[in-house]
Formats: structure tokens, sequence, C-alpha cells
């Protein structure tokens, strides 16, 4: 009994050795004495037992977060900043090969590079133009991790933290900035009252009708209102020789 089961262990280690099953999203770079072979995969994989070495290599989109960097903006402001990348690996053989740990090259090649770019801008730019820098960060680490078998997809800023003064300091900017654009608003509106007010004495002035008729108007909408106030309306006609009488004794 107890030969039957060792050859049963045997044979599953044998097996285990002999036999790889890769998953759809994986694929297996094949060493052969050292030399590389081949990548393979996904399915079933046959090798031979220590002659054959296998490593399985990822093909799945993978998000790395970059560790929140100090970086001194070109108009030396003191933030920090961390992003998160988007990459996979499209070449399994350069990525074992080319590289030692392709995961620990991009987070150090990112954090290199995230202060190296946002330290090239302004801290407007770096608020406001987010995708100008994100596009920027993206090619550059694209073009360093494709001798690695690596496709960087999307760089994306998450957070950008500034000290508390510069907080402060843009809270009053933008508060200040609401005020100046509510003082234009209102002398805008100012100015359009004022102007429909000078058309609407020229009018008068030409047309003396049409200011009876406003006055009567106004009666109109004071006697809506149910108050117990009454009001004799009288022509101006009646005030023109008080009016001249003035006038002459003025000159």
């Amino acid at each position: 009994m107890i030969p039957i089961i060792v050859a049963i262990v045997l044979l599953g280690i044998f097996l285990s050795a002999f036999l790889k099953v890769l998953n759809e999203y994986e694929r297996g770079v094949i060493f052969r004495l050292g030399r590389v072979i081949n990548a393979k995969g996904p399915g079933l994989i046959i090798l031979i037992p220590l002659i054959d070495k296998i490593v399985r290599v990822s093909m799945r989109l993978v998000a790395m977060d970059v560790d929140p960097q100090d970086v001194i903006t070109r108009d030396n402001v003191s933030v920090q900043v961390n992003a998160v990348i988007y990459f996979r690996v499209i070449d399994p053989i350069k990525a074992i090969v080319e590289v030692e740990n392709y995961n620990y090259a991009m987070a150090q090649l990112a954090q290199t590079t995230l202060r190296s770019v946002c330290g090239q801008a302004d801290l407007d730019e770096l608020l406001s133009a987010r995708d100008k820098i994100n596009t920027h960060l993206q090619e550059i680490l694209d073009t360093h991790t494709d001798p690695w078998g690596i496709k960087v997809a999307t760089v994306e800023l998450k957070h950008i933290d500034l000290p508390q003064e510069m907080q402060r300091a843009m809270a009053k900017q933008a508060e200040a900035e609401r005020e100046r654009r509510a003082k234009v608003i209102n002398a805008e509106g100012e100015y359009q009252a004022a102007t429909k007010l000078a058309e609407a004495a020229e009018i008068i002035h030409m047309h003396p009708m049409a200011l009876q008729l406003r006055y009567l108007q106004t009666m109109r909408e004071m006697a809506a209102e149910n108050n117990t106030t009454t009001i004799f309306p009288l022509p101006l006609d009646l005030f023109k020789p008080f009016l001249k009488a003035a006038e002459k004794k003025q000159s």
C-alpha cells in the first residue's frame, strides 16, 4: 500500500513539473537551459522537467498608484502631487528579459517623471491644464517603457495638495474676482437702465401726450391696489401759464 502511495505522489510531482496550465490573461516565457525559447499560452503547456523553466506574465491592464511627490513648480510654489498609471505588458519576453522587475521599475520611473514634468509647469497650469500634463506624462513614460515591452495607456493626476497659506490666498483671490464681477454686472445694469430712461425722456419730449398717457396708466395702477387714497388728476396744461410766468421772473 505504501509503495502505491509513494508512486502516486511521485507521479503528481512529475506531472506538476511536466504540465502547466495558463489562464486566458497569462503568458508563459519558457527558458530552456537558460535560453528564451518562446512565450506560450494560454492553455496547457508541456515542459521538459529539469530543463525547462516557465515565468508567468499577466497581460491584463494594471492600475498603479504613484506615491505623493514633493514638487516645486516653476513659480516656486511647493505642492504635493500624486497620480495613477494604467499600463499593460504587450511583449512578455521583453518584460522579463529586458528589466528585472517591471512593476518596480515602472513605479520609480513614474515618480521621477512626475516630479520633472510638474516642476516645469506653473501652479495655474498645474491646476487648470491637467489634460495637457497628463498627455505629456503618458508620452514620456510610454517612450521609456517601450523597450521593456510595456504600453502606458493613460496617466492621470489624482491630487494636488497646496499649502494652507496658498489655499487662503487663492480663496481671497476667488472672492475678490466674484465681487468684481458683481460690481461689473451691477454697473452694466445701471447703464442700461439709464440708457432706457434717456430714450424714454426723448420720446416724451417729442410727444408730450405720451406723458399724459403714462400719467393715466399710473393712476390706474394705483387705483387697482384697493387703497383708501383718492387722487384727482389735473391736466398738466393748467400749469403751463404758471411755469412761463416763473421763467419770465427768473429772466
